[in-house]
Order: structure tokens, then sequence, then C-alpha cells
């Protein structure tokens, strides 16, 4: 039984990589990327409640990036190809599903006790960085939507932490590493973007 369920999941990961815009999988994307984009809202409530209107979208991180990737999927099933949605979806799902991935797992090794819930985020936010690997890789994107993202990931790291606006982190002090990985990972998402971009606009495409 064990097996069978894990030649399974083999063969659907595979199938998500090879053919990931099948509509058999794309809704179910849909959906679990509203209904976590629902959940991110909510754990990052007390901390909405504190800032100022005008400023959350800098606030809930994760759970703006998948809320941009259903509605990326959500437009090309309805035939759309909206350039600047799928650059932040893909890149801002890798950056911050690494980010989180990083800063517990940092929490952990600094002797944070483990819970479920963290390791549930964890394996969630490692889900989040991997889909969104999958589709930056077969997505076409203009010029402008790369530059786009990439001014949105430096802009949200200024107002994260030249501002005081990150989310809540896992332990006192950990400041400074939160902040070093998000700008590498802005480093990594803008390296990635530019290298899809270069690689759709290659003479052998």
């Amino acid at each position: 039984m064990e097996v069978a369920r894990l030649r399974l999941l083999a063969e659907l990961a595979a199938e998500l990589w090879q053919r990931p815009w099948r509509s058999s999988l794309v809704w179910p994307l849909i959906i679990i990327n509203l209904a976590g984009s629902g959940y991110g809202y909510y754990w990052y409530r007390l901390q909405l409640a504190e800032t100022p209107v005008l400023l959350w979208p800098v606030v809930p991180d994760s759970p703006l990036a998948t809320t941009f990737f259903a509605l990326a999927l959500l437009a090309v099933v309805m035939g759309l190809r909206p350039g600047l949605l799928t650059a932040l979806a893909c890149v801002t799902c890798i950056k911050y599903g690494l980010w989180a991935v990083g800063v517990i797992t940092h929490s952990w090794v600094s002797g944070v006790p483990f819970t479920l819930i963290e390791g549930m985020l964890w394996v969630s936010h490692l889900g989040m960085a991997l889909q969104g690997f999958i589709f930056l890789r077969v997505c076409p994107l203009p010029a402008g939507a790369v530059l786009g993202a990439g001014l949105w990931m430096t802009f949200n790291d200024y107002m994260d932490y030249g501002r005081g606006y990150h989310p809540y982190l896992y332990m006192a002090g950990q400041e400074a590493f939160a902040a070093l990985l998000a700008v590498g990972l802005t480093a990594l998402g803008a390296a990635l973007l530019i290298r899809t971009w270069v690689c759709n606009h290659s003479p052998v495409n």
C-alpha cells in the first residue's frame, strides 16, 4: 500500500513538472492557494490590526504571494497572460516560501522547540517555493514584468527591514538573519527572473 502511494505521488510530481498547465492540476492549485491565503491572512490578523491600512500589502508576505499565484493561474484558465502578475506570483512564492523555511529552521537550530503548527508551516512554505519554481520555468515573461517584480521585492525588503513592517519572527534577535535572508532571496529571485527572460528570448526559442 505504501509503495503504491509513493508511486502515485511520484507520478503526480512528474506530471506537474512536465505539464503544469493541465486543468486537472491547475484547479486544485487555485483552490489550495486560495485556502492557504485565507489562513495566512488570519494568521497575520493581529499584525494587520496594528498596521495602517495603506501599508497592509507589505505585511502578509506569504499569503499575498499565494494570492498572486492563485490569481495568475485563474487568469491563464480564462485565456489571459498577465505578465507582471505571473512574475510576481512565481518569484514571490519562491522568495517567501524559502524565507519562511529558512527562518523557521533557524529558530529550531537556535533552540526553539518544534511545534506541529510550525512544522506544517515549514512544509507548506516549501511547497510554495516548489510551485513557484515549477511554473516560473514555463512562463514567458516580458522585460517590464521582470523589472516590476524585482522592484516590488526590493521595495518590500525596504519596508520590512528598513521601516520595521516585517512579519513577526519566531524568536528574539532574529531580525538580522531574517533581513539578510530576505535580501539574498531577492537577489536569487531577480536572477531567476532574468534567466527566465533570457531563455525565453534566446535565438533557439
